[in-house]
């Protein structure tokens, strides 16, 4: 790294965090730049990977996002936020539930941090609840509607 940018090594959090709230607040723009500066500090970290695959989590681009937490959990496999998002990914889209459920049930069960612990069992109760949930008697209508 850059003397230059050696100063600024201790803001790492900061921008993550800054990061997040971007997202959260939907402006992908900042965002981006947050997460990217923030890898200039520490290319080693991946909380902006992380960040940036939450980004698309967020968007519902599950395949960027799964592609994301995938390329982190190769660099490393440890890591227990990224196994939960991948989960949640996962579990978002129709194909892949059950993979996606197995994954946060794991991480409901062997997460040894007590935040991705909640995430975990929330995500499965929200699976449970609204995408494995069955059509109300309308919604079957409009499916039976469309066959004939």
């Amino acid at each position: 790294m850059g003397q230059e940018l050696q100063k600024y090594r201790d803001h790492f959090i900061l921008l993550v965090e800054a990061g997040f709230i971007a997202v959260n607040q939907a402006d992908e723009d900042a965002a981006v730049k947050l997460f990217k500066a923030s890898e200039l500090l520490d290319t080693q970290n991946m909380l902006p990977r992380i960040g940036l695959g939450y980004m698309h989590l967020c968007k519902l681009e599950l395949k960027q996002a799964g592609k994301i937490f995938e390329e982190v959990l190769a660099k490393d496999p440890n890591n227990e936020m990224a196994r939960t998002f991948l989960g949640l990914s996962m579990s978002l889209n129709p194909a892949e539930i059950a993979k996606g459920e197995k994954v946060l049930e794991e991480s409901a069960s062997n997460s040894k941090d007590p935040e991705v612990k909640t995430l975990a069992s929330n995500a499965l109760e929200f699976v449970e609840k609204f995408v494995k949930k069955t059509p109300t008697p309308v919604q079957g209508q409009k499916t039976e509607a469309k066959k004939k």
